[in-house]
């Protein structure tokens, strides 16, 4: 299993992470700093497109760009590159970290970040805004998932969002009875599942901590889960450490999750809809749910690189994977919700768009999504200052021990 390292040499330095990749709040020419409390660097957006280069490098999620190699009936790469004379060549990424570091070599054109890789992107320059008025089919991109805090900035655009979905929590059906309401049996200390239980592997994961917390600890006056001051961010990494010893396995391979889940070893834990999807496809008793306190979640945005030599093949791939029937075939494929208003209707099962809740916008407005933690505390609060991803990161080595 991949070990989910930090690499901190990717990312500008980690003690400083957002100040140092240009996030101090101004400019050399002091303007304001934008919503997300920094000012990006002055990059431009490609204005038109031109021939393609014949070339394109594709960093992406696991199952984002598959190219039939994994499974000879799953392959959209092909297809892209009969079309467009774009060849293809994917590099898969285990973390959200690990995509931050790669897209600093500048090798990569194009990357499917999550949130809390995509503001580290726009604000060290690795990406640039774009034009969305060359990706035809961001027309029918649902609207809830535009403009958003982890693809925009001052309301330019960063990104195409992809596809979007909850960390639901998963468990075996044989062994967890009844239907858990809570994510209780993952946090409390005296849970019966104590060395049975499954959590993701990555700083960011102290934001599901902060969300039991909202729930249960209301004194703590936690309004967003990624905008923790000193008090609260000691209350959500206690938490972790206190629920350490009840951790069979942290995950950032979802297919080792899946094995896990599989062979009983563990039988509850964090889980990507993809994994249940799996586990049961293979025979596994596994079910999952959202529970009663809510859940962190992904919206994942395709970004181009502003190194690349190859931005004509990438606003067409941005175009070819955003559209209704691509999207569809990647978001059944990976389990989530497409980005496509017009996705649901290529389904092979009709029943999944109900199942990720595709075209709920209410649902999606409940999931507390993927973003960076900066000193800017998100949650618009000004008297304190919350802990940046540095603290997030130092904070999750610790707590693994």
């Amino acid at each position: 299993m991949k070990n989910r390292k930090t690499l901190l040499a990717g990312l500008c330095g980690v003690s400083l992470l957002l100040a140092a990749c240009g996030t101090s709040g101004s400019d050399s020419k002091g303007s304001a700093p934008g919503a997300q409390g920094f000012t990006p660097p002055k990059l431009a957006a490609l204005t038109q497109l031109g021939q393609p280069e014949g070339q394109l490098n594709v960093l992406a999620w696991p199952g984002y760009a598959e190219n039939g190699s994994n499974d000879a009936k799953v392959n959209w790469v092909t297809p892209f590159e009969q079309q467009t004379g774009c060849k293809v060549n994917v590099k898969p990424f285990g973390t959200s970290d690990e995509a931050v570091t790669l897209m600093k070599t500048g090798q990569y054109d194009v990357v499917s970040a999550s949130g809390d890789a995509s503001l580290r992107l726009v604000a060290s320059g690795d990406v640039e805004p774009v034009n969305t008025a060359l990706v035809p089919n961001y027309n029918d991109i649902y609207p809830f998932l535009k403009n958003k805090s982890w693809n925009s900035v001052n309301n330019v655009a960063y990104g195409i969002p992809h596809g979007w979905g909850a960390n639901v929590l998963a468990y075996r059906t044989d062994k967890v009875q009844p239907e858990p309401k809570s994510w209780s049996p993952m946090f409390d200390e005296k849970s019966q599942f104590k060395g049975k239980v499954i959590a993701y592997d990555s700083p960011i994961y102290i934001a599901d901590a902060a969300l039991y917390l909202m729930a249960h600890q209301p004194d703590l006056g936690i309004k967003n889960p990624y905008a923790l001051d000193d008090k609260q961010f000691k209350a959500a990494t206690d938490l972790l450490k206190k629920q350490r010893p009840l951790v069979e396995e942290y995950w950032s391979d979802y297919l080792k999750e899946t094995q896990s889940l599989k062979s009983g070893d563990g039988v509850i834990g964090t889980a990507w809809q993809v994994t249940v999807n799996l586990a049961k496809s293979e025979g596994a008793p596994v079910a999952a749910t959202v529970p009663s306190e809510g859940a962190t979640g992904w919206s994942d945005t395709w970004m181009v690189s502003a190194k690349s030599q190859h931005k004509t093949c990438a606003y067409k791939w941005m175009d070819y994977i955003t559209s209704p029937k691509v999207n569809a075939q990647v978001a059944e494929y990976f389990g989530e919700a497409p980005a496509n208003s017009k996705a649901c209707a290529e389904f092979k099962d009709k029943s999944l768009c109900d199942t990720y809740h595709a075209n709920d916008a209410a649902y999606a407005a409940k999931i507390q999504y993927w973003t960076t933690p900066i000193p800017q505390c998100l949650d618009g609060r000004t008297d304190v200052k919350c802990k940046d991803y540095g603290d997030w990161t130092r904070a999750w080595t610790e707590i693994k021990g």
